[in-house]
């Protein structure tokens, strides 16, 4: 939900960890602007933005209410839940069931599909068995889904910040060459997510962005995969 005067400023582009805090924005009714992190042209290096997420990664917030930044999706996703009272229970036993699956999407899901995402889109060359590891990884994470949800309609409970972290990693299966086809649990679990209009409205937020900005040119890689130590001292020091 877009405002004139926001709330929370979003520190975003459309990747799926950025997409998790979109679609808890708008389920949790929270006026909010998004500012473009253009990481394929090196935004996230910038040193206003550095202030907010040190770790040069979206997304990031700024909570106006009271000049909290917050970086790390996980802990944006809960900041989020303990300021609205929402998608987080306040009882023991279901609020840590839901923290977990939302440790296991931060560790796990995302890690591995994001390196899947690697080797099937941006690798400059074909590199066999790092794409069968990760490949096999994300697959078995699915059917870790996949049998969670055999006998429950969301992950923890009720829905919850752990749907949201998870879903837009499940959401990139096409793009990583997966199928949904073995998972009908997790398919039934998705399929009642993706119309949400929150998480429609959250997964379509800068779309268009991408457009005007390729993540595969060689400027891009630069940016996006040739970081080190000494490379991120500079950009600060810039």
């Amino acid at each position: 939900m877009k405002d004139e005067n926001p709330l929370i400023e979003l520190y975003y582009w459309p990747t799926p960890n950025g997409k998790k805090i979109a679609i808890m924005l708008e389920e949790c009714e929270l006026a909010f602007s998004a500012i473009p992190v253009n990481i394929g042209r090196g935004d996230q290096f910038r040193s206003s933005f550095l202030k907010i997420s040190p770790n040069n990664r979206i997304p990031g917030i700024v909570d106006q209410d009271n000049g909290l930044s917050v970086f790390e999706s996980g802990a944006i996703l809960m900041y989020l839940a303990e300021k609205t009272g929402r998608l987080m229970p306040q009882a023991l036993e279901p609020r840590y069931e839901v923290l977990q699956w939302l440790f296991w999407q931060v560790a796990g899901l995302g890690p591995m599909a994001g390196q899947l995402s690697h080797f099937v889109n941006y690798a400059p060359e074909a590199v066999p068995y790092a794409h069968m590891r990760y490949q096999q990884e994300y697959d078995r994470l699915l059917g870790v889904m996949n049998t969670r949800l055999a006998d429950r309609e969301h992950l923890a409970g009720d829905y919850s910040i752990a749907d949201i972290a998870a879903f837009p990693w499940v959401a990139s299966y096409k793009r990583l060459g997966a199928s949904l086809d073995a998972f009908p649990n997790l398919r039934r679990w998705f399929d009642a997510l993706k119309i949400r209009p929150a998480v429609r409205r959250g997964m379509d937020l800068g779309n268009d962005w991408r457009s005007s900005s390729a993540l595969t040119d060689d400027e891009a890689r630069k940016v996006l995969f040739g970081q080190t130590a000494e490379s991120i001292g500079r950009a600060r020091s810039e």
